[in-house]
Parts: C-alpha cells; sequence; structure tokens
C-alpha cells in the first residue's frame, strides 16, 4: 500500500468532524444534508483504507452499499426541503416545524 493506513484514517477523521460541524453548526437544511453526505463518505474511505491494509475485499463491498445509501438519502433528502421550501417559503430547521392548522 503506497499510503500508510494511519494517513487515511487521519483523512477520513477530519472529514468527518467537517461533516459533523456541518450538520451542528449550519442552520440551513441542504447544508446539513451536505454534511450527512461527507461523513458517509469519510466511513467509506476509511473501510477502502482498511480493505487496501487487510487485502479484504469486504471492505469496498461496503462502501458500494455506503454510496447506494448516501444516494437514496440525497433523493429522500432534497425531495424532503423542497416540500418543506414550498410549504414554508424558507430551509431553516426552525422553520420546516410547524403546528397543523
Amino acid at each position: 500500500m503506497i499510503v500508510p493506513l494511519d494517513h487515511i484514517l487521519i483523512l477520513a477523521g477530519l472529514l468527518f468532524l467537517i461533516g459533523v460541524l456541518g450538520v451542528v453548526v449550519r442552520r440551513n437544511l441542504v447544508v446539513m444534508l451536505l454534511g450527512l453526505e461527507i461523513m458517509l463518505n469519510a466511513a467509506g474511505i476509511a473501510l477502502v483504507g482498511a480493505a487496501l491494509q487487510w487485502q479484504q475485499m469486504e471492505g469496498q463491498a461496503m462502501v458500494i452499499f455506503i454510496m447506494a445509501v448516501a444516494a437514496t438519502e440525497v433523493s429522500i433528502g432534497l425531495a424532503l426541503i423542497v416540500s418543506f421550501y414550498r410549504r414554508t417559503g424558507s430551509v431553516d430547521p426552525a422553520d420546516t416545524v410547524s403546528e397543523r392548522p
């Protein structure tokens, strides 16, 4: 393996931290969805690095599953965001929770 596993795990950890900060700090649903996507990609990077380190293909197979889940999450999430925007006129998470008339 050309890149040491430590470097790959540091990269995955930094990406995961960026994703967590995007979800926790930002008040925009699109940015929160992007943060979740970054966290899933960080987990995929860690799995691919571990799979290359130990010469096992299961990690790479799991990454394909993670990518499928991420694509589904993005499509459903964006549909929900469009629905919330049409209902409230904003993508602020505080505006999406409202009582029914």
